[in-house]
């Protein structure tokens, strides 16, 4: 059994960039993703602003290597799985057993919707093979297949906690010396149905949201995905590069609380971190920065942040929802910012919390709204809570 799990590469797409620089060179600018609706076909164009992928379909497809027909989901996951395995650097290395977890929520509904179109007008009409990706597993099927990663090929949809499942499901893999090496993180794009959905939930605001303000009014959606390539001891040894960090703590809980809403007391999120420190043996004095889950809406960042308060006391670690950025990107969002904790320890950064004002009420909490450079970062947190009361959180800790 491989007594550590190490992060040897990463990559990134989302709403502030194309790659890992891209990403970076946001945060630096303070250049948040969200925008008018500009590719999604949708009515709610002009009304709710969203984070997209800055790349019509017809791009994705030509850097992706990918036909202009496929799922936007499938394109994403693409271009961020193999930026992370190319930054991994392991083709030196021969007769690893290498798999692919991968985590979403919406699979291929985006070509889905646009048979639908044709198809509802005339049922003679709608092209089949644009339903042929619909469901989650294809996505990961297909981008596992063109990257080489058949040894082993599972999809994790958790809902927002997705992501977080599939990398900590990667590291078991890892530890229980199953694979040598996993592309585990997740991917979504935006679609007429998930739009929709949480536009009847009624938690989209109309403006660029503002997590853990006390004015928040609800989430952005947002696309993109996010890949770490874990690696086990034994190729850390063997690896031409120096690791970014080991995955030294990962933890999933349930409160089954509501289908879609936190426990206010946040019981859930508690579980989630204090059985993440548990795994790695560290006190909560020991974190140096939250990736806050961080949606901007009322019951999710009122829960976590007691949960925060609950685990941490008075002496809270710098911490920050990058979602201002990115917006929620669902089932990507534990993998992106998975990747950003990484960078966090390799480059000693805590990232703003964009538009942030006003404390919430009762809770004491302030992220940090200024990029900070070069800090002392150990050990970080990473929480990722879903509907259903999936709860997961994972520390990556400085090696």
């Amino acid at each position: 059994m491989s007594s550590k799990v190490y992060i040897a590469g990463v990559g990134v797409i989302s709403a502030i960039g194309n790659n890992v620089e891209e990403n970076l060179a946001a945060f630096e600018r303070g250049a948040a993703g969200q925008a008018e609706i500009t590719l999604l076909n949708t009515r709610h164009k002009g009304v709710l602003p969203v984070a997209e992928v800055k790349l019509s379909n017809e791009e994705l497809a030509e850097l992706a290597g990918l036909p202009p027909t496929t799922s936007r989901t499938k394109m994403i996951s693409m271009m961020a799985a193999r930026e992370a395995l190319k930054d991994a650097g392991l083709d030196t290395i021969a007769g690893l057993r290498k798999g692919f977890v991968s985590a979403n929520t919406v699979g291929g509904m985006d070509k889905s919707e646009d048979f639908f179109v044709e198809f509802v007008a005339d049922h003679n009409k709608g092209k089949l093979r644009y339903i042929f990706d619909h469901e989650c597993g294809s996505v990961t099927e297909v981008v596992a297949a063109k990257l080489g990663l058949t040894d082993h090929i599972s999809t994790i949809s958790t809902a927002c906690s997705s992501s977080a499942n599939a990398i900590f499901y990667g590291a078991r893999l890892i530890k229980n010396d199953l694979l040598d090496v996993v592309v585990a993180g997740g991917v979504d794009s935006l679609t007429k149905f998930t739009l929709n959905g949480f536009n009847t939930l009624m938690i989209l605001d109309k403006n660029f949201c503002k997590p853990f303000d006390e004015h928040r009014e609800g989430l952005n959606l947002g696309e993109g995905a996010g890949y770490v390539v874990l690696i086990s001891d034994k190729v850390k040894q063997q690896l031409n590069k120096a690791v970014y960090c080991e995955l030294s703590g990962y933890n999933n809980s349930n409160d089954a609380y509501h289908q879609t809403a936190s426990s206010p007391d946040g019981v859930g999120s508690y579980m989630a971190m204090q059985g993440a420190l548990n795994k790695a043996g560290l006190q909560p004095a020991d974190i140096d920065y939250i990736n806050l889950h961080g949606t901007g809406t009322p019951n999710n960042d009122g829960a976590e942040g007691t949960a925060i308060k609950r685990l941490f006391g008075n002496h809270y670690p710098a911490m920050s929802s990058t979602k201002a950025f990115t917006g929620h990107t669902l089932g990507a969002s534990g993998g992106i910012e998975a990747v950003y904790s990484v960078l966090a320890i390799k480059h000693g950064l805590i990232y703003p919390n964009l538009r942030f004002e006003t404390p919430m009420e009762g809770l004491d909490l302030v992220p940090q709204t200024q990029l900070e450079k070069n800090a002392d970062i150990q050990h970080v947190l990473s929480n990722s809570f879903g509907f259903g009361g999936n709860c997961t959180s994972l520390i990556f800790s400085a090696c």
